[in-house]
């Protein structure tokens, strides 16, 4: 690659070094890219570009393991008869700490194949990673600056009977504010509403609760958080 700052307009093939950077494909697809890597110098050149820049992000996060009661806190003060709002909860927070910077990358990846973004628009979009502990819930979330949209894809996750996930968004000390029910099986673009996309940046939460079918009936999450995260500049 001849300028290696410039990470727009990739194609395929960068895609794929990339994902073998991150250790992504099946066995099959990483020995099909491992024998193509020996033949051809152009992909091992991509592959260095993304082996250096992920290990330079990755200098930026320490993991941190959450306390072992952490998600059973959680749950006792989300459902307490009388407790603080969930997103006050300083153990929630802490129990998310051991997210690491390679979940977070992988939402560069899934959105490398959108039409190339200019790049100065692109650099400053934000990622999130969500997960939460004993959760098997993992979403990527990228905000794209220009169209005030986060994009989710899931890493991993359960359709659940007769319930629904919600996303939420939570700036500051304000209560959570409901950013509409999403698919876990399915990638989903989230048009951010103007009083969210007014004060959307770096530090922003976001956070998906399991609801019943429909929805929360409240202005707030009322069912288990199964998923939360940061959105942090890239």
């Amino acid at each position: 690659m001849s300028d290696e700052s410039d990470i727009s307009g990739m194609g395929e093939d960068s895609v794929l070094a990339a994902e073998y950077a991150l250790g992504l494909l099946s066995a099959d697809e990483h020995a099909r890219a491992a024998a193509r890597l020996r033949a051809e110098p152009a992909l091992r050149s991509d592959l260095r570009f993304w082996q250096g820049r992920l290990a330079s992000l990755d200098d930026g996060f320490a993991e941190t393991a959450p306390p072992p009661a952490a998600w059973t806190a959680l749950e006792g003060r989300l459902f307490a008869e009388r407790r603080a709002p969930w997103w006050d909860s300083l153990m929630l927070w802490r129990s998310f700490a051991g997210v690491t910077a390679a979940i977070a990358l992988v939402a560069i990846m899934i959105n490398v194949m959108a039409p190339a973004p200019d790049p100065n628009a692109f650099a400053a979009q934000l990622v999130a990673a969500l997960s939460a502990q004993g959760s098997n819930v993992q979403v990527v979330a990228l905000y794209n600056a220009q169209s005030g949209e986060v994009r989710l894809t899931a890493l991993s996750g359960d359709k659940v009977p007769d319930k629904d996930y919600q996303l939420w968004a939570i700036q500051g000390d304000a209560a959570p504010k409901s950013l509409g029910l999403i698919k876990i099986d399915a990638r989903n673009d989230v048009k951010l509403p103007a009083d969210v996309l007014a004060a959307f940046g770096p530090g922003t939460t976001l956070a998906i609760s399991l609801e019943p079918l429909g929805g929360s009936p409240k202005a707030t999450p009322t069912g288990p958080v199964v998923a939360v995260g940061k959105a942090t500049a890239i």
